[in-house]
C-alpha cells in the first residue's frame, strides 16, 4: 500500500453564504475523508468579490491554502494582505511587480508536503502572462521540494482548462478548474497520473446565478447596464473534490466529486 496524501479542494467560496456552507459541510467531509490538506478558492469570500483580513483569518482556521483569481484585487485590504500571508495566493501569471505569491508549499501530518499553484486563464479574461509557461517554471521549482503538487486554473474556457490538464499530465498531482462556479462531472485520472476536473464548483447558494441573487443577474442581462451584485442566501450547498495522491511519486490515485446540500 502506498503512503497517501489526501487533499480536499473546495470550489469558489461566495460571500457569507459560502462561508456558512463551508462551516456546515466541512466537518462531515473531514470525518469522511480525513484529508491531510484542505484547499479552497477564496477570491469571492468577502461580499462576493475579494478578501479581507478578518475573513481570511476565519477561513485559515479551517483551510491550509487559499487560491484566487481576477477578483482577488477587488478590495484594497485583500491586496495588502497578499504581502503578509503566503498561504493566500494570487495567480502566479500576473505580471512581475504585483504583490503576493502564486505558489506555496505547506507542511502537513507525518511530514507530508503539498505544493499549490494558482493560475488564471487568458481566454475571455485579462491578457496576462501565459499560464502554461508560468506553470512550467512554477512546477519545476516546486518539484524540488515535493512531488505532490495541486494546480488551480481559474479560467472561463473549458478548452483552456482541459489543455492545461493535458499539458501538465504526469508533472503534477492534480489540475482543478475554478471560476465558473458550476461543478462539472468530468473528473478523471489522466494517463500520466494527474487528477483532473474542469470546474470544482462553489460554496454558496444553489438558488442563484453562479452565487449571486438571480433577480440581479436577470436585470443585468435584460438591461445591459451595471448592476450591484450581492450573494444569494437561500439553498446553500458546497461542491468539492477529494484527491488521493501517492506521497512518493506524486501521482494521483483517485479523485472523488462531492456536492453537499446544506
Amino acid at each position: 500500500m502506498p503512503d497517501k496524501t489526501g487533499v480536499l479542494f473546495i470550489g469558489d467560496i461566495i460571500g457569507r453564504p459560502g462561508r456558512n456552507a463551508l462551516r456546515a459541510a466541512l466537518p462531515g467531509l473531514r470525518e469522511k475523508y480525513t484529508p491531510h490538506f484542505v484547499v479552497a478558492n477564496g477570491e469571492n469570500a468577502a461580499g462576493g468579490a475579494g478578501m479581507t483580513e478578518e475573513i481570511s483569518r476565519d477561513l485559515f482556521a479551517v483551510l491550509d491554502v487559499m487560491t484566487s483569481g481576477n477578483h482577488i484585487w477587488d478590495k484594497k485590504e485583500g491586496v495588502a494582505l497578499l504581502e503578509r500571508e503566503p498561504r493566500l495566493l494570487r495567480p502566479a501569471n500576473y505580471p512581475a511587480g504585483n504583490p503576493g505569491l502564486g505558489t506555496v508549499v505547506v507542511s502537513g501530518p507525518g511530514g507530508r508536503k503539498l505544493g499549490v499553484v494558482s493560475l488564471q486563464g487568458r481566454v475571455f479574461m485579462e491578457p496576462i502572462d501565459c499560464p502554461f509557461r508560468t506553470a512550467d517554471a512554477a512546477v519545476e521549482k516546486l518539484r524540488g521540494e515535493t512531488p505532490c503538487i495541486l494546480v488551480d486554473l481559474h479560467a472561463e474556457a473549458t478548452s483552456e482548462k482541459q489543455a492545461l490538464g493535458w499539458y501538465l499530465d504526469g508533472r503534477v498531482s492534480a489540475v482543478v478548474g475554478t471560476h465558473t462556479h458550476v461543478p462539472t462531472a468530468d473528473e478523471r485520472i489522466l494517463p500520466g497520473g494527474t487528477a483532473y476536473i474542469t470546474d470544482a464548483g462553489m460554496a454558496g447558494s444553489r438558488d442563484s446565478v453562479i452565487g449571486i441573487q438571480r433577480e440581479q443577474a436577470i436585470e443585468k442581462f435584460l438591461l445591459a447596464r451595471p448592476v450591484r451584485f450581492e450573494p444569494a442566501k437561500e439553498g446553500l450547498f458546497l461542491s468539492a473534490v477529494y484527491i488521493e495522491i501517492d506521497s512518493l511519486s506524486g501521482k494521483a490515485l483517485s479523485i472523488t466529486r462531492e456536492l453537499i446540500t446544506i
